[in-house]
């Protein structure tokens, strides 16, 4: 069942994979649209924008985050 809204406990999940990695609250967006397919990627303000993938399973996705994250930063 595709995803439709991204609720604060994605989020409080999303933030603390986040956390864990050391990147500022301040410099993360997460948009409340899910999209197909999601994407992380550095917005041309530096920020990091984290757009939930509306069709794959949220625990699923949750769990490539870090290395999509890292892929983004250059590590």
């Amino acid at each position: 069942m595709p995803l439709e809204l991204v609720s604060f406990k994605h989020i409080s999940r999303i933030l603390e994979v986040t956390d864990s990695l050391g990147l500022n609250r301040e410099w993360v967006e997460i948009p409340l649209s899910p999209e197909s397919p999601g994407v992380v990627r550095r917005l041309p303000n530096g920020k990091l924008e984290i757009i939930v993938d509306a069709d794959q399973p949220f625990e699923d996705w949750l769990g490539s985050l870090p290395k999509h994250i890292q892929l983004v930063q250059g590590a």
